[in-house]
C-alpha cells in the first residue's frame, strides 16, 4: 500500500465524452457528413482551436460576447472559436490572393462557449460547417445550394429534416423605416420571441423605443410562415422601405433556386433571425422533421461583409452549419438511430490455447481483407468467451480448435441465430461480406 493520495478523477461540466462504441458511431456520422459535402464540390479545411482575440471578437456582438473563453499568455490576447465561421473569414483573408473563388469549403471541428451547461446544451461541441465565399459577387443560388446540403446529410443517417428560412432585411429595413438606432438588441429580442411570454416580448420592444403600432406590426411580420406567396401577400404593405423590400426579394428570387435544386420541406418563417449579429441577408434554421418542439440543430445564413473586418476587398460569404453534438445527443435519448450494435468488430475469434497463434494470423488474413475482425477472452473459458461476444454485439464468431486448424476449415457462428456452419476461408469470407 502507498500513502499517495488519489485525485478523483472527473471532467468539466459541459464538455463531451463518449464511450469508444459511441464514439464509433459519432465518428460515422461525421464521415457521412463529409461525404455529402465532398459529392456537392466542397474542399476541407482545418483552423486552429485558438484566435487572436481582436480576430474572433471582430463582428460578434448581442448575449455572445459573455460566453466567449478568453484569457492571456504572455502578452497574447487570447479566444477559443465559439464558431467556425469567423476563422474562416480569416482564413480567407489572409489567402485570398492564393485561393479560387467561389471559395467553397466545409469543417468539422469543436467549439466552444461559456454558457450554463444543460440538457442539449454544451460548453464544448462540434460544428459541422459548409460555406461559399465569393469575391466582389456571390449569387443567390449559393445560398439555396447551401440549404440543400441539409437533406441528403440527414439522410444519410436516417433522419428527414424540415428548413425554415427569412431574410434579416426584411426586419432590419423595418426597424430602419422606424429610424430606430437599437437594430442589434432589436433583433436579440426577436430572437428570443419563441422563448420568452409575449408580454415580456412586448416590454422589451418598448424599453427600446417601439410604441404599440411598431410592436403590432413587427409580431405580425415575425408571425407570418407560409410559402413565397403567402409571405408576400402579408407584409409587403407594412413597409416601402427599400431594405425591407429588397429583402423580399432576395427570399423569392431564392425560392427560384430551391426550386431548381429540387430541395422539399422547407418554409418561410419571418421570426428566423439567428442570433450572430454578422448575418445580413438569408438565414434559416433545420428541425428533425416532426420534431421542431427538440429545437434547432442547424442553421445558417448570409454574412456579406464578414471579411471587410480583415480585408479591404468585397468578400460576400454564405454557409450552413449543423450543430452535430447537439443532434447526437438527441438522436440517443429519442432512440433514432435504427441499429446501434458493436461498429468496431464483425468477426470475433474464439482460440484455445494450441490454437492461439493460428487464430492471430486468421484475424491479420481477414483485416487484410477488409474484415473488422479481433480476437475475443483470450485466457479465459470458452463460456466467457462467447458472453464476451455476445456482450460486445459481435455479428460473428468464428471458433478455432485443432479440428478446424488441421482440415483448414472455420466454424463460423451466426449470433443472432446460433446457426454454425463449417466453411472454408473463402465460404466464410463470403459469408460474413
Amino acid at each position: 500500500m502507498t500513502d499517495k493520495k488519489l485525485i478523483t478523477p472527473r471532467k468539466l461540466q459541459g464538455f463531451w465524452e463518449l464511450m469508444p462504441n459511441d464514439e464509433k458511431l459519432f465518428e460515422s456520422m461525421l464521415d457521412n457528413f463529409k461525404r455529402v459535402f465532398e459529392n456537392n464540390c466542397f474542399l476541407p479545411l482545418d483552423t486552429p482551436v485558438a484566435e487572436y482575440s481582436d480576430i474572433l471578437l471582430a463582428k460578434s456582438g448581442g448575449d455572445l460576447d459573455k460566453e466567449i473563453y478568453r484569457f492571456t499568455k504572455g502578452s497574447n490576447d487570447i479566444c477559443l472559436r465559439y464558431d467556425l465561421t469567423v476563422p474562416l473569414a480569416r482564413f480567407v483573408a489572409m489567402n485570398a490572393n492564393v485561393l479560387e473563388f467561389p471559395f467553397k469549403r466545409f469543417q468539422i471541428g469543436k467549439v466552444y462557449r461559456g454558457e450554463r451547461p444543460q440538457k442539449g446544451r454544451f460548453r464544448e461541441f462540434y460544428q459541422c460547417d459548409a460555406d461559399v465565399i465569393g469575391l466582389e459577387n456571390l449569387p443567390i443560388s449559393y445560398d439555396a445550394e447551401c440549404i440543400s446540403l441539409y437533406a441528403p446529410c440527414f439522410k444519410s443517417i436516417g433522419l428527414d429534416t424540415t428548413i425554415e428560412i427569412s431574410n434579416r432585411k426584411i426586419l432590419a429595413g423595418f426597424f430602419e423605416s422606424l429610424n430606430s438606432t437599437n437594430l442589434t438588441d432589436l433583433m436579440i429580442i426577436v430572437d428570443k420571441v419563441d422563448k420568452l411570454p409575449k408580454e415580456e416580448i412586448n416590454a422589451m420592444f418598448k424599453e427600446k423605443g417601439l410604441n404599440d403600432k411598431d410592436i403590432e406590426n413587427t409580431f405580425k411580420i415575425i408571425t407570418t410562415k407560409g410559402n413565397i406567396e403567402e409571405i408576400k401577400k402579408e407584409i409587403s404593405l407594412i413597409s416601402q422601405n427599400q431594405t425591407f423590400l429588397e429583402g423580399i426579394k432576395e427570399l423569392t428570387e431564392l425560392n427560384t433556386y430551391l426550386k431548381a435544386m429540387n430541395v422539399e420541406d422547407y418554409i418561410f418563417n419571418l421570426s428566423i433571425v439567428r442570433g450572430h449579429n454578422y448575418y445580413t441577408g438569408t438565414v434559416f434554421e433545420a428541425f428533425i422533421k416532426n420534431k421542431r418542439s427538440l429545437g434547432a440543430i442547424g442553421g445558417g445564413g448570409r454574412y456579406d461583409n464578414l471579411c471587410g473586418n480583415f480585408i479591404d476587398k468585397n468578400m460576400q460569404g454564405v454557409g450552413m452549419s449543423i450543430g452535430i453534438t447537439r443532434l447526437f445527443d438527441i438522436m440517443q435519448t429519442e432512440n433514432m438511430f435504427e441499429n446501434n450494435k458493436n461498429l468496431s468488430t464483425k468477426i470475433g475469434i474464439i482460440t484455445f490455447d494450441e490454437t492461439n497463434l493460428d487464430g492471430i494470423k486468421l484475424m491479420t488474413k481477414l483485416r487484410n481483407d477488409g474484415v473488422l475482425a479481433d480476437r475475443v477472452g483470450e485466457g479465459k473459458s470458452f463460456k466467457s468467451k462467447m458472453k464476451e461476444s455476445n456482450r460486445r454485439n459481435i455479428p460473428f464468431v468464428v471458433i478455432l480448435g485443432e479440428d478446424e486448424v488441421k482440415n483448414g476449415m472455420y466454424t463460423l457462428k451466426i449470433m443472432e441465430t446460433s446457426e454454425q456452419k463449417t466453411l472454408t476461408y473463402d465460404e466464410l469470407l463470403n459469408e460474413i461480406k
